[in-house]
């Protein structure tokens, strides 16, 4: 993986990141959202756009995917998804610890430093050049 392609997605980790810590603090500001009715949905969807958070949230997404397209593009998707996914797992749980003051236990912490270990080994196995 290029050094470039792994800024990008580290980058695009980021964002994923930001996206998913606002989508949650927009959907609990509007009183949160369940499946019912076609009519609850469209409801339920109308509330959670008027938030801003959630709106920014769902725009941040977009653009974590444009970026995320050019990665695609250029880089060997074997290597580029899996370290995608796992920084983002990472940067998710630390943020809603940070954020929402969920329980980060001791299995948890293992289970992100045998994650954090694997992005080191997939991220090296042809090295970032």
């Amino acid at each position: 993986m290029s050094t470039i392609g792994f800024v990008l997605v580290l980058f695009t980790a980021c964002l994923t990141m930001a996206a998913n810590l606002m989508l949650r603090a927009g959907i609990g500001a509007a009183g949160g959202f369940t499946l019912g009715s076609v009519t609850q949905i469209l409801r339920g969807l109308v509330a959670l756009f008027m938030q801003p958070l959630f709106a920014l949230g769902f725009v941040i997404y977009f653009l974590a995917s444009v970026v995320w397209f050019r990665v695609v593009a250029t880089e060997a998707l074997s290597v580029a998804y899996p370290i995608l996914v796992s920084l983002t797992f990472v940067l998710v749980t630390a943020g809603a610890a940070f954020l929402f003051s969920e329980p980060v236990s001791l299995r948890k912490l293992v289970g992100l430093a045998v994650i954090a270990t694997g992005i080191a080994i997939v991220s090296l196995e042809k090295g970032i050049t």
